[in-house]
């Protein structure tokens, strides 16, 4: 028998929240599971419960003094992480260890045998420097699951692909000068939208030149242009030959969404989760782990990131 899709899902990623009345807010893993439920999704995945991550894997990313930070806002449950983005909240330390832990233990699942793939619902924390927070990211658990299949598993090859409304720039500049990280980034713009950054232009540095490829698309692009684009995306991540991919699944990037202005539906996210599957199938064996990334309409999300799963399931 085949091995099971694995779906990270329990409250102790419901506490990895800003609030009722931040974009981030608590009701989005909810939002989430009830229509994964409704799609009779839950008899055909595997539930995994939550896992709280050491603070050593913390720290194959990121400064311990920014880590000695978190933990003191944390105990303290005020202040801000960033300019305002990412306020703390009392437990902040700890509902981000049990993202990045799921996150790992994910990891584990695949390259153990347990999982065919993974899907962490509340993750894909991509703003997130090695030193600093940004943008409703704690800490970058994309960038710390990088870190971690090289040091640990011994996996260099590694392609991060990234659908998100917002460039993944905590995970881009982390590695801008990394030949042995494929990075694929479709994002709005940034002359139009937060962080500003992922310009077409940007390869990646040094040895690394070439290696990257960001593409920023216009405010209002639908799934269309998505699908005429990706075909050139997919034979960039062909040519990389990964040995593990990592989808960045953000749903920010749906129409409606509240802080974007990209025209997506959940035929994006089907679309290029079946075509990564095939290409993780033929390339690394299966080896695909996805993380829920952006989302702040809960109706968008939802359907988002259960075609995420329907189509590794199918």
């Amino acid at each position: 028998m085949p091995a099971p899709v694995c779906v990270y899902s329990g409250e102790q990623l419901v506490s990895y929240n800003f609030g009722p009345i931040h974009p981030f807010g608590p009701q989005r893993h909810a939002a989430f599971v009830r229509e994964f439920e409704r799609q009779g999704l839950k008899q055909r995945v595997c539930i995994c419960t939550p896992v709280m991550a050491e603070r050593a894997a913390i720290e194959a990313f990121h400064t311990e003094d920014y880590i000695d930070k978190v933990i003191m806002l944390s105990e303290s449950g005020t202040g801000l992480l960033d300019a305002g983005d990412t306020p703390a909240f009392r437990g902040m330390y700890e509902a981000s260890r049990f993202v990045v832990g799921s996150v790992l233990d994910g990891i584990d699942r695949i390259l153990g045998g347990q999982c065919a793939q993974v899907f962490v619902p509340i993750a894909g924390l991509h703003h997130a420097r090695r030193d600093s927070a940004a943008g409703f990211c704690v800490f970058n658990d994309c960038g710390i699951a990088i870190e971690t299949l090289r040091r640990k598993h011994h996996i260099r090859k590694i392609a991060y692909i990234d659908i998100d409304a917002h460039h993944g720039d905590g995970v881009f500049y982390a590695f801008e000068d990394d030949p042995d990280l494929c990075v694929v980034d479709f994002h709005q713009d940034g002359r139009t939208l937060y962080p500003g950054t992922g310009a077409l232009g940007e390869t990646g540095t040094g040895d690394a030149a070439g290696t990257k490829m960001n593409v920023p698309m216009p405010a209002g692009a639908n799934d269309a242009l998505l699908m005429e684009l990706w075909p050139a995306a997919e034979a960039f991540i062909e040519k990389a030959q990964p040995e593990f991919i990592i989808l960045q699944a953000g749903a920010d990037s749906l129409r409606g969404d509240p802080i974007t202005q990209m025209q997506y539906s959940e035929a994006a996210h089907d679309h290029v989760t079946k075509r990564l599957k095939a290409l993780a199938n033929r390339l690394c064996q299966g080896r695909l782990l996805a993380l829920g990334g952006g989302g702040y309409d809960l109706h968008n999300l939802a359907r988002a990131w259960t075609a995420v799963v329907v189509a590794l399931v199918t």
